[in-house]
């Protein structure tokens, strides 16, 4: 067997697609075009390019973007009265804080102060109790892109054993959210989990989010499976890869995702669709 790849590039292209008719329609109509604010912090590289790749997304399918580059030496006071000024700003429908951000500053506290219906990454403790709830709202990025995905390629969830490893409040948690919404029947494994390894030979859904570079052997994939692999690592000789040993798991599983070009792209295309909700639905 040899896995059929999913490709979240194609995938991601046709939804910005959507989004940009979506927001033509708008213009057509007289309505202002979609509005998000990307506020980034300090030189991290990563986030560098994580935060160009949203602004050029923006400026593809027609919202307005506003960057905010603030030093690493911003204080935390400073960065909530920006982010105060932008919940207040009618043209904006959506403020993402790019993570991780500097050691003084907190997170959550960064977190709870963007308005709820501004939260285009879905981190808000409202949006994710909503999404507890079983109705959710704003969904977080990366966990509704897979969602998407597997919707998109075909794949049943209902009542399907999926098994989510790592639990990262970014998407660990709430893909077993997601995929509980979808209903699957639904493990986390984390640092303490006992016997990691059987807990993923049984996953017919398995998605890894660790950060670790081929954490995962290929091996451990039961046979039919689908493997989402989230991880993105970069190895000394430059190559990407992620956490899941994909030449060996793609012998195994009947669908995979590549790294790159799996669900990267999904993220910042869902961070759109959500941008987009906003202004159709939360800010009219």
């Amino acid at each position: 067997m040899t896995a059929q790849i999913i490709d979240g590039k194609a995938i991601a292209a046709e939804l910005k697609q959507k989004i940009r008719a979506a927001t033509q329609m708008r213009l057509a109509t007289g309505k202002r075009p979609p509005g998000l604010a990307v506020v980034l912090i300090g030189d991290d590289p990563a986030s560098k390019v994580y935060v160009g790749s949203k602004r050029r997304s923006c400026e593809e399918v027609g919202f307005k973007s506003e960057s905010f580059d603030l030093p690493a030496s911003t204080t935390q006071e400073t960065l909530l009265e920006v982010i105060s000024t932008l919940n207040q700003d009618d043209e904006i429908d959506g403020i993402l804080v790019q993570l991780p951000l500097p050691s003084h500053i907190n997170a959550d506290v960064v977190i709870e102060h963007i308005a709820p219906h501004k939260d285009v990454d879905g981190f808000h403790p409202y949006n994710i109790g909503r999404l507890v709830q079983r109705n959710p709202q704003l969904r977080p990025c990366t966990p509704k892109g897979v969602i998407t995905m597997l919707q998109s390629s075909g794949i049943e969830l209902k009542g399907k054993e999926a098994v989510v490893v790592g639990a990262s409040n970014i998407v660990g948690r709430p893909m077993a959210l997601e995929l509980l919404l979808a209903g699957c029947t639904t493990t986390v494994c984390h640092r303490m989990t006992k016997d990691l390894e059987a807990h993923v030979r049984r996953a017919e859904i398995l998605v890894v989010a660790v950060g670790k570079a081929n954490f995962i052997p290929g091996d451990w994939i039961r046979d039919g499976a689908v493997v989402i692999d989230v991880g993105i690592n970069r190895l000394e000789n430059g190559t990407l890869t992620g956490d899941v040993e994909f030449d060996s798991a793609s012998q195994k599983a009947a669908w995979i995702t590549p790294v790159p070009g799996g669900v990267g792209p999904m993220t910042v295309a869902t961070l759109l669709e959500n941008t987009l909700f906003a202004a159709e639905h939360l800010h009219i």
